[in-house]
């Protein structure tokens, strides 16, 4: 069943919108810090164009207030106790039953409803734990994203807490981390320390962008994926795989010509393949590059219908 979800998005209008959107999401990014809200609240306008950040960013201030109070007072253990405050006193919680629900992933409707998925509580968690002072990072651990509060310096024995925000902060060891790779790609999935490394929050947002691609697809919004490819490109403009996608919605939504452009764009601009004297046993890297062949063919292909489409209407 398709998520029910209040939209005043109109594809046109959300189209002449973007570059407003992709403005304010670039200057949120480009701000000293490591403050989350502003850049999630700037995506939020594909669903929430009338959206005012004022009153979300000061509420997120007063939580950090209420519990930089509460970590005063009573301090056995800084994390249970900010746990306690969102979990219990704020009742924020993971969305098990409607996880693909689009509100999860727009932190306005997170901070309204108290619900979300990973990534859109992890935001919270950093935020309201930064302000409350204590230092936080983002994991981008795959297909669940994670929060860790890095070992004390000034405490020789002190270690790496890994936390997942949407299990109401719950404390993760090396094992559980292993056993939730396992759940999320399949068992054959190599565990690796590097899946660790701390997420910038470019690639944060990046993250928040990506699941909502998914997500619009899967539902077949095409429009509203198609302005998340946008905003993803203007975050990182040498995303060939964006440009690919956003040319195939394009395609979808019968825009022929801006379908033309991006997937002629994306067949110059990706990497040739080029013969190789590898060892014959190296089968996982030569199926990769035979699988990026088949995709190169079949977007070919489209690009030659596009051709015959566009030169039909001129």
């Amino acid at each position: 069943m398709r998520p029910r979800y209040n939209s005043s998005v109109t594809p046109l209008s959300l189209q002449a919108r973007v570059p407003q959107i992709a403005d304010e999401l670039l200057r949120a990014l480009n701000e000293p810090g490591e403050a989350l809200a502003p850049a999630a609240l700037a995506l939020a306008r594909v669903e929430y164009p009338a959206l005012d950040s004022a009153p979300y960013l000061l509420r997120l201030e007063r939580m950090g207030e209420a519990a930089a109070g509460r970590l005063q007072r009573d301090n056995p253990s800084r994390i249970a106790t900010l746990n306690a405050y969102l979990y219990e006193e704020l009742g924020f919680s993971g969305n098990r039953d409607r996880y693909d629900d689009p509100r999860n992933s727009f932190l306005n409707e997170v901070l309204d409803r108290r619900l979300g998925i990973p990534i859109s509580l992890a935001a919270v968690y950093l935020e309201i734990g930064r302000r409350a002072g204590l230092r936080l990072e983002g994991i981008n651990f795959p297909g669940h994203f994670l929060v860790r509060a890095p070992a004390d310096a000034a405490r020789p024995r002190s270690e790496d807490v890994i936390i997942d925000p949407f299990h109401a902060g719950a404390l993760l060891s090396e094992v559980d981390c292993r056993h939730l790779l396992r759940e999320q790609l399949g068992e054959d999935v190599a565990f690796d320390r590097a899946l660790f490394a701390t997420a910038t929050r470019q690639q944060i947002v990046v993250r928040m962008l990506v699941n909502l691609k998914r997500l619009y697809v899967r539902m077949r919004s095409f429009p509203q994926a198609r302005a998340i490819a946008d905003l993803l490109l203007s975050v990182d403009p040498s995303a060939l795989a964006e440009l690919r996608d956003r040319g195939l919605l394009a395609y979808h939504m019968e825009d022929f010509a801006a379908a033309l452009k991006d997937l002629e764009a994306y067949l110059r601009l990706m990497p040739r393949q080029e013969g190789s004297d590898r060892d014959a046993s190296d089968t996982a890297e030569r199926d990769g590059e035979d699988a990026q062949a088949s995709e190169s063919a079949q977007i070919w292909e489209h690009v030659k219908a596009l051709r015959r489409r566009v030169a039909g209407f001129n």
